[in-house]
């Protein structure tokens, strides 16, 4: 009796030393377990940090590239009319001028108009620089100056060459002169 009490007591204890073996294992795996996932959680943290930055950046790069391309493309119609303003001025010129031909006349009117037509539908316009307007040194370049009375301080009085713009960019100041 003695004998089974021992062999009972030794399986009572084996039992406890596997059920601590056990829950300690349990313990082991599930800080295994943690471990891991909050390893992957990191990762998968960094990764989408990385995707977020990099399609932050590819946004700036798109946005960076279009302002870049639009203004490569305002700079090249303002150079092209640039050098058509010549003309523009040479047949403006021929308009103001009596002719006895209403062919020719009609003609020239016809050319000039459809080159300030190609220029509306580039976005260019003509600076508004009509006599008794208020002087502007951004879209204006005085080269006269005189004391009149019947105009205001810091008016033009009289336009030699106009000017033209393509939105806010001159592509040539108007060539005016200004009283007073």
């Amino acid at each position: 009796m003695a004998n089974e009490k021992e062999n009972l007591q030794t399986e009572e204890e084996v039992e406890t030393v596997q059920t601590e073996a056990a829950d300690e294992t349990a313990e082991t795996q599930a800080g295994t377990e943690e471990s891991a996932l909050s390893a992957l959680q990191a990762q998968y943290d960094e990764l989408n940090d990385r995707y977020l930055r990099m399609a932050a950046e590819y946004d700036n790069f798109r946005k960076r590239s279009r302002a870049e391309r639009d203004s490569v493309h305002a700079e090249a119609v303002a150079y092209a009319v640039k050098a058509l303003l010549a003309t523009v001025d040479n047949l403006s010129r021929a308009l103001a001028q009596p002719t006895v031909d209403a062919a020719y006349k009609q003609g020239i009117e016809m050319t000039y108009n459809q080159m300030m037509e190609s220029f509306q539908s580039l976005g260019v316009t003509e600076i508004v620089s009509e006599p008794g307007t208020v002087f502007d040194p951004n879209l204006h370049n005085a080269v006269m100056h005189i004391d009149d009375d019947s105009f205001g301080e810091n008016v033009i009085a009289e336009v030699f060459q106009k000017g033209f713009q393509l939105g806010d960019k001159v592509i040539r100041h108007a060539m005016v002169k200004v009283a007073n």
